[in-house]
Parts: C-alpha cells; sequence; structure tokens
C-alpha cells in the first residue's frame, strides 16, 4: 500500500507548538517527562516544519543535534549528558509530537465484521497461509531492490532446513542473517562431520557424535575463524560457508549457555544489540524462522515501515515461522503487531521457499 503522510492542516496542527527539548542530566539518564518512541512513524515539529527522525524504533527517545540538523532516535543506554531529548507526553501533535499509526491504512471498507465468526483468531495452524504473497515479497526485495534480513534458530540447521538457506543466501534473497552461537556451531559440524549434535541427515545417531559440535568448535579456534576455514577449503558448504564467500553481513550474539563460544560470537549483549541495530535499520522485509529470542528482540528493534532503495516508503514485510502459535502470539505481545504467523516446521517452510523460488526465477 502507498504511504500516506498525514494531512498536519487537516488534523488541526498548523498552528501547533514546537516540540521542547531539555538536556540529559547524565549519561543514559533522561529528563524528567522525556517521550518514549513507538515502532509506528513519527513527525517532530521543529524548526517550522514537521520532520521523521532518523533510525526509528520503539522503546528508544527523541533527540535533537543543533550542530548537526539531525533528529534522531537514541536508545536509553546510549544517552550522553547534555543530548537535547524530546519532553512530551502527548502524541496527538498538541505537544509538537505526533505519532502517525494511519499511513498505510486502507481505504474505508463498506462491509463490517460480524459479531459471530469462525477461524477468528489471527494465527492458527488450522487457517490457510497465503503462500503466494510471501513468494511475491521475496521477489520483489532480492538483490538490490529491498533488503531480507533473516533470523534464524538451530532448528532450522537440525531440521535439515540448511540446505534451504544456502541456496537462498547465494542467490540474492538474504541480506544479512541474525542468529546465536549455535547455528554456527552446528552449521559448521554440518559441513565437518555430516551431523548437527551428532545426529546424522536421516536422523539417526552417529557414534561418538555428542562431541562433534565440541570438535567444530575446536577446528574454527584452532583455525582462529570461521572465514579462516572457509577459505582453507575445510568448509565447503553450509549456512556460514555462503555467508562467508558472498560476504553477505551476519552477527552471531552469545547467550549463556554458549560452547566454546566461536570467534565470531560476540559476547556482550549491548555490543550485539548494536551490531544489529546497524541492519534492522536498512531491513525491507523480515523473516523470523524458529527462534524466540533472537525474534523478540529483532521485533523491538524494528519499526513498522521503512525507506525503500527507490525513496518509497513501504511497510516492512514481517513474517514469523514456528511450529506452534505461541512465539507469533509473544511476538506480538511485545510490540510486533506487523507480523504475519506461519504455523508449520522450519524444515517444511524453508523447503517449500526455495523450491518455489527456483520455479520463479
Amino acid at each position: 500500500m502507498t504511504f500516506r503522510h498525514p494531512d498536519f492542516k487537516a488534523l488541526g496542527l498548523e498552528a501547533a507548538p514546537e516540540c521542547r527539548f531539555e538536556p540529559a542530566p547524565q549519561d543514559t539518564t533522561l529528563p524528567d517527562g522525556f517521550m518514549s518512541t513507538t515502532n509506528f512513524p513519527t513527525y517532530v515539529h521543529i524548526g517550522s516544519q514537521w520532520r521523521m527522525p532518523e533510525m526509528p524504533r520503539m522503546d528508544s527517545h527523541l533527540v535533537w543535534e543543533p550542530s548537526t540538523g539531525r533528529l534522531l532516535i537514541k536508545e536509553f543506554r546510549l544517552i550522553r549528558q547534555g543530548d537535547l531529548v524530546a519532553v512530551a507526553t502527548k502524541e496527538d501533535g498538541s505537544e509538537g509530537v505526533l505519532l502517525w499509526d494511519k499511513g498505510f491504512a486502507d481505504e474505508t471498507d463498506a462491509t463490517h465484521d460480524e459479531t459471530f465468526a469462525f477461524m477468528a483468531s489471527e494465527v492458527s495452524r488450522e487457517k490457510p497461509v497465503n503462500y503466494g504473497a510471501i513468494f511475491d515479497q521475496f521477489l520483489e526485495n532480492r538483490g538490490p531492490k529491498g533488503n531480507i534480513l533473516w533470523v534464524i534458530g538451530p532448528a532450522l540447521v537440525h531440521s535439515r532446513g540448511r540446505e534451504a538457506m544456502e541456496w537462498l543466501i547465494h542467490h540474492g534473497f538474504a541480506h544479512c542473517v541474525f542468529t546465536g552461537n549455535a547455528v554456527g556451531v552446528h552449521d559448521v559440524e554440518a559441513a565437518l562431520f555430516g551431523s548437527t549434535l551428532g545426529m546424522k541427515k536421516d536422523g539417526t545417531p552417529e557414534v561418538g557424535g555428542h562431541a562433534y559440535h565440541m570438535r567444530a568448535i575446536n577446528e574454527v579456534k584452532k583455525a582462529g575463524s570461521i572465514q579462516a576455514l572457509v577459505e582453507r577449503g575445510a568448509v565447503k558448504d553450509g549456512i556460514m560457508h555462503a555467508l562467508t564467500v558472498t560476504k553477505t553481513p551476519y552477527v552471531l550474539a552469545g547467550s549463556i549457555r554458549d560452547d566454546g563460544p566461536l570467534p565470531e560470537t560476540i559476547t556482550d549483549a549491548l555490543e550485539a544489540q548494536g551490531e544489529m541495530r546497524k541492519h534492522t535499520d536498512q531491513a525491507t522485509m523480515v523473516v523470523m524462522v524458529a527462534t524466540a529470542l533472537h525474534s523478540i528482540a529483532t521485533g523491538n528493534m524494528l519499526p513498522t515501515f521503512c525507506t525503500r532503495p527507490d525513496g518509497r516508503i513501504t511497510e516492512i514485510t514481517t513474517i514469523c515461522v514456528d511450529q506452534t502459535e505461541f512465539l507469533v502470539s509473544k511476538l506480538k505481545d511485545r510490540g510486533t503487531h506487523q507480523a504475519f504467523g506461519v504455523v508449520t516446521n522450519a524444515q517444511d517452510f524453508m523447503r517449500l521457499v526455495q523450491l518455489e523460488l527456483m520455479a520463479r526465477i
């Protein structure tokens, strides 16, 4: 849908006051009455004009830089003493800040919701999935036309969605990947030993396979990095191989229970968040598969909209894939209301997407 900017005259905001800014009293501390952002488009009245800030995301704060003329959205942890922070408690424009949630609203529908209806829940394994629309979005965002961000969990590797992910990376359907240490470890394990957590492709256990993921970590440590292991030819396939040879950026964000971890894994949570933020700002489509914590973390960094390479403002297509309805509902409850849920297992989704896109390109 075409994005519509607000008509400030029609909204009665021509004479609205400019937004008030006050300096932060110290690092990572906000002035009283600070404005907390949402993931909707936001407009700030400043310098006699309504402006949209840079780097939008929820649970952050509007900062004005007079020296550069920039209007930014900064996370709490990045606020520095003296930063000019927007002070407003209303989002209707009356205090110089307007939250605009009607930018993608459809024309008025002459029909109305029925009081009683079957299959009325948003997400259900019983409801049909419009896969055609999903495939169209992949094609619309492929290569230089967009920026597809993947957020994936280890179930994708264990359930044999690995080959499909590898193909998608090589064919322009992945511009960045967010995941944790486990995906990197088990993908390298699969490349070196043909198993993940000691499980072979046919689902049977490998003798002594329980130690294979630790052996995989050790091989990476000996080489110095995943990239070095790829460059010397020891890792010839898989997700990490595809990311390395195509120079596709990725973020491995660590957790408490990580084995190793791999040299590329960022163990500082705030540093990992900062690296992820660089890529969520560029995303035009996000696909989350079989990972609760990474999906919710990414969702919290995403606005509902993006500026595409051709300059258009569009909604960010956000797809969440899991074998239960729980994750999609949890994601929506945490503010990512635009997420579209697909209730199925990772292998089926990945293979279906790969086969369909293979037929279309």
